[in-house]
């Protein structure tokens, strides 16, 4: 067959499109070959995922190709000539061939691991010293499969030939390299667009997380993206290897995140409504610090702070991680931060507790609310595999006279979208919402500037800003039917620089507020226990009277023989308050402990002069080695979780 030729841009375009068209042979391949896996996926459901798979499928071609789009990009004409043109023939060939056999070896792999493979397979290999033996056979033994993989090679070495890229027309002489220095630079732009999975500000680089947006159950991701994406988003990540720092009969009886289903229990189906305030750090509240400043500390939220005096407040609350991505799966699934953010995880398609998933099962319509652009952070994919029934975002607000061109909808005019839209709801309902506006470049609308004290820091306008946001929230809701039958629960998605040196430190770095508030229940007071927003799943389930045993890693807040405790990870290092003390563990020493109450800034480390608390460091092991070997087992829920007996 005669080859074309054609305008090397389009040929380029050709060439990717042609790879988009192979890697979604293989998606349907992957199904195929798997399809007993996959037994709910319908026709319009696997559409939808084919639809979704592309996303994936252009980042890790980009990736993939990088090499092979800049030589074949560069402004220069000797890139026409026949030895040069060999030489990026084979460099496709090689490396996407390559992709294509880690496409294709995952139909067979994954029957086994239930999992895309990751780059931690490089891990699981590299002490095998019959690795060619062992590849060997696999392609003997699953024939089919190393047969699909060669046809869909020769249908890309085949077609890779059909065009034949020329100069682009109008560049002659001296024009080409110019003019192609613009295409290389426009090309450019567009990969790192595609590699990122998007052009917005506020768009993070696609993760496997965010597949769960286009499937309704969490092992379903595996059809969504890709292997060549999941090797490569993995690499460099740190990967969790199972621990035993306890034997398995002594662990149980330590620490356990299995929560035994009651033997009675009264429900309660009162409405929910959680609020994950974007770095509403502990410091912003001038009723949870009453001796800064000398005593003349007024804070920044004026509204906050008057509700806690209604409400039951933990003023030694504390996040479990240190970004907006970790906050979601902390509060709304009992999953703290360690080692890396959840969602960023290989992890990141293991079944969990969400609250979602939990409430429906009682009968509650479920939705989340956070406006930003939809796909922002990847919360849309959270919240679907959290359970949620519905997800409110920008663009369900629809009205872009309130963006406030950076992050989102501003927090005022889309607090009032919440309270509308959650009263058209039947009830019993739960819901939750995270806010946007107190977040960087600080900025309040327009209408609003000097009305809220500048303060020390530039967020403090939009804390101030928010909180008057919540007020407003708060006065429509309580004109509806439904406020005085529902729990509030607010706090923040985790702490920011602060002000003053209390809040300076490692372990106020992680400071948020945390405050249950229910108009219809006596559900006041403070409580000076230690907390963190891994709690508020189990404390949930307590006041609503779950009926069923559940996997969560926080403690029930009130109860009054649960365990207290914080974990969270900084600096490389666990970190785990007790008591007292504060511990830091690198995984296999304690590397200091301090008694954070009478050394707050924790300036002496007990551990030159002493021996840290047994117990607490038995339970810390615990904590970690159940959360470590829970998430590599995928025993997140109940139904996975071997109990033996224990309780919660």
């Amino acid at each position: 067959m005669k080859r074309i030729e054609a305008n090397e841009y389009l040929v380029l375009i050709y060439r990717i499109g042609l790879m988009m068209l192979i890697y979604s042979l293989c998606r349907l391949g992957f199904y195929v070959f798997n399809t007993g896996f996959f037994t709910n996926v319908n026709f319009p459901d696997f559409m939808h995922i084919m639809w979704g798979g592309l996303m994936f499928d252009i980042s890790a071609l980009l990736y993939l190709n990088s090499l092979y789009l800049f030589l074949f990009l560069l402004p220069f004409r000797f890139k026409f000539r026949s030895g040069y043109r060999q030489l990026l023939k084979w460099i496709f060939f090689i490396i996407n061939g390559a992709g294509l056999a880690a496409n294709v070896s995952d139909f067979i792999y994954y029957r086994f691991t239930l999992k895309r493979t990751t780059f931690s397979v490089f891990d699981a290999f590299k002490n095998e010293d019959n690795m060619l033996q062992l590849w060997g056979r696999f392609l003997i033994d699953y024939w089919y499969a190393t047969l699909f993989w060669v046809a869909i090679v020769a249908l890309m070495v085949w077609s890779y030939g059909r065009l034949k890229s020329k100069p682009f027309s109008v560049a002659r002489g001296w024009w080409y390299t110019p003019l192609a220095l613009v295409f290389l630079t426009l090309f450019s732009g567009l990969t790192i667009v595609g590699m990122r999975g998007g052009y917005r500000h506020s768009t993070r680089p696609i993760t496997m997380s965010n597949a769960g947006k286009f499937v309704d159950a969490p092992e379903e991701m595996a059809l969504v993206i890709n292997t060549p994406f999941s090797i490569l988003r993995t690499i460099g990540k740190t990967t969790f290897k199972p621990v035993h720092f306890l034997p398995d009969d002594q662990i149980e009886s330590v620490f356990t995140p299995v929560y035994q289903a009651p033997d009675s229990v009264v429900k309660k189906p009162m409405n929910v409504v959680v609020f994950i305030l974007e770095s509403f750090n502990r410091e912003n509240s001038g009723w949870l610090n009453p001796t800064l400043d000398g005593g003349h500390y007024k804070g920044y939220t004026p509204f906050l702070d008057s509700l806690m005096q209604q409400s039951l407040v933990f003023p030694n609350a504390f996040a479990n991680g240190r970004k907006s991505i970790d906050a979601m799966p902390s509060v709304l699934a009992s999953l703290p931060a360690l080692v890396q953010p959840f969602v960023l995880s290989e992890y990141s398609s293991n079944r969990i507790n969400g609250f979602g998933t939990m409430l429906n099962e009682m009968g509650y319509h479920t939705a989340f609310f956070h406006g930003a652009p939809n796909g922002s952070m990847g919360f849309d994919a959270f919240a679907k595999m959290a359970g949620f029934d519905a997800y409110y975002g920008k663009d369900e607000y629809n009205n872009n006279d309130d963006f406030d061109g950076v992050w989102g909808i501003w927090d005022e005019p889309f607090f009032q979208f919440y309270a509308n839209t959650i009263t058209t709801f039947k009830e019993p309902f739960a819901t939750a919402l995270f806010s946007v506006s107190s977040h960087h470049p600080f900025q309040v609308p327009e209408k609003y500037n000097g009305v809220f004290p500048k303060g020390t820091l530039p967020i403090h306008q939009c804390v101030g800003y928010t909180d008057m946001a919540l007020r407003r929230f708060f006065e429509t809701a309580s004109k509806t039917e439904w406020y005085k039958n529902t729990l509030f629960i607010l706090t923040a998605d985790h702490s920011v620089p602060s002000h003053f040196p209390e809040y300076k430190t490692n372990i106020n770095g992680f400071a948020i507020p945390l405050v249950f508030y229910a108009p219809g229940l006596q559900l006041k007071g403070v409580n000076n226990r230690l907390a963190q927003q891994i709690d508020i799943l189990p404390t949930l389930m307590h006041l609503i009277g779950y009926p069923k045993g559940f996997v969560a890693f926080g403690n029930d807040l009130l109860k009054p023989d649960s365990q207290s405790f914080v974990l969270n990870y900084s600096n490389e290092s666990y970190q785990f308050m007790k008591g007292d003390s504060v511990y830091y563990f690198d995984g296999d020493n304690i590397q200091a402990f301090y008694n954070y109450k009478k050394d707050p800034f924790l300036s002496h480390n007990l551990k030159k002069n002493g021996t840290p608390d047994a117990t607490a460091v038995k339970t810390m092991k615990a904590f970690i080695q159940q959360y470590i070997n829970r998430m590599v087992r995928n025993e997140l829920t109940v139904d996975e979780a071997p109990t033996d007996g224990a309780t919660n």
